[in-house]
């Protein structure tokens, strides 16, 4: 199907479109962006840089993705921003791309993010993210599949969250957070497991057990961190996928995870 483009948008030679793509008044398209099928620009919404977007993606009024990293150290070059297949990008929305030549700020797929959110340089983020009002993720955050962040919550450059992980409202994020957890506060803390998000994704009471297993052992049972992890390895349950990914997690994190109550 023909692509439809308003007589008032840009669309700079250069740029690749797919199939039925839709590009509405004022939009902007820059030269080196590649737009796959079903992509939807509304009004006055703003693509550039060396940015590639997979299909279906839906892009809202006044957002800005793949625009010029605000970040000091770039040197010039051709960085830039890969985003994959039907993500949402709301009103005001913005995403950088990376910052050194060669590099990229990656975004996956099925990502809602809602309006006046930020997506800073070199960030990596997975799929089926809702990033809520106002989020601000600075740069090289990753953050892995399935997690929830509440409106105005921040988080810090170099931290990384864990799958299937909710950060609460104006939460401040300044350490890792461990998969399967609630993150609430400024500067956030482990709360508890996140059992309502588990439950919606399917996951057995055996799933949840174990990761509350893990979680009790690391937070909960009074041990340094050195002591947890012998207590951890040596579980019964130590073996079995979420408690091993919550275990491997917590022991490779550079920045240090979110302490306990």
């Amino acid at each position: 199907m023909a692509s439809t483009i308003h007589p008032t948008a840009v669309v700079e030679p250069g740029a690749k479109l797919g199939e039925n793509v839709q590009i509405g008044a004022y939009a902007y398209v820059g030269p080196r962006v590649e737009l796959g099928d079903g992509c939807v620009l509304h009004h006055h919404a703003n693509v550039e840089g060396l940015t590639t977007l997979g299909r279906e993606n839906e892009i809202y009024p006044f957002a800005c993705i793949g625009m010029k990293t605000q970040d000091l150290k770039f040197k010039g070059g051709s960085p830039g921003t890969r985003i994959g297949d039907r993500n949402v990008f709301r009103e005001y929305v913005s995403v950088h791309g990376a910052t050194k030549d060669g590099e990229w700020t990656v975004i996956g797929s099925d990502n809602l993010l809602l309006a006046y959110g930020h997506v800073a340089h070199d960030c990596q983020l997975g799929s089926h993210i809702i990033a809520s009002n106002s989020v601000g993720l600075a740069g090289h955050v990753i953050i892995e599949d399935h997690v929830t962040m509440g409106a105005k919550s921040g988080v810090h450059q170099f931290c990384r969250i864990g799958a299937h992980a909710m950060l609460g409202a104006m939460s401040k994020i300044v350490q890792d957070v461990p998969p399967y957890i609630i993150a609430d506060g400024n500067p956030a803390i482990a709360r508890s497991i996140n059992k309502i998000g588990l439950e919606r994704h399917g996951f057995t009471a055996e799933r949840q057990e174990a990761i509350k297993q893990a979680f009790r052992v690391f937070y909960r049972a009074g041990y340094n961190r050195t002591q947890a992890f012998e207590r951890m390895h040596a579980h019964t349950l130590a073996q079995t996928e979420d408690f091993q990914r919550f275990l491997v997690f917590v022991e490779k994190s550079e920045r240090g995870v979110v302490a306990g109550r």
